[in-house]
């Protein structure tokens, strides 16, 4: 099969994400699904909570009733009807979210924005050397990489800016090295 796939949204009795994914994963690979239903996430974040003066770390989910699952589609970017009954009769999931009963993608930029799927940016500029911003609002700003971290895609770019340096935080993507 073509290596297009899509992320869609399942919904699920709250408390139940954990297990409706890992209902999800056993079935793939019990079926050999693996080229039809290709990634199950449920998005956690971790939260510091602070309790008779001691910090306590932990996991909370971002979207509690919620799966994201990553499926394969075909020529018409739909997804197969195994992977639609297979997900659809998991116990506990009350449905994709969509209208009716067609199950709607996430678009591009609310995959990235949610995290779910990590993107590798290759990156051509070390600390120290001098990058321009290709950010809109400051778009064409010429300035020296601070601190560069690409598993975070994180980079401090200083700039000399309304008569004083300042640190810009951006994207790696948002940066690069001069005459490209």
């Amino acid at each position: 099969m073509a290596e297009r796939s899509k992320w869609y949204v399942v919904h699920t009795y709250s408390g139940y994400e954990n297990k409706v994914a890992n209902n999800i994963e056993k079935v793939v690979e019990n079926r050999k699904m693996s080229d039809q239903i290709l990634d199950v996430s449920v998005p956690t974040e971790k939260v510091t909570e602070i309790k008779d003066d001691k910090p306590k770390e932990y996991e909370r989910k971002v979207f509690p009733g919620y799966v994201l699952v990553k499926l394969a589609v075909d020529e018409n970017m739909e997804m197969s009807d195994d992977a639609w009954y297979v997900i659809r009769n998991t116990r506990g999931v009350t449905g994709f979210v969509g209208p009716g009963s067609k199950p709607v993608p996430l678009s591009e930029a609310e995959v990235e924005a949610l995290g779910v799927e990590k993107k590798l940016v290759k990156v051509d500029y070390n600390v120290g050397d001098t990058v321009t911003i290709t950010l809109e609002s400051l778009k064409g700003t010429s300035g020296v990489v601070e601190e560069l971290d690409v598993e975070n895609n994180y980079v401090l770019v200083k700039i000399f800016m309304l008569g004083r340096e300042t640190n810009v935080e951006l994207t790696l993507n948002q940066v690069e090295l001069p005459n490209k």
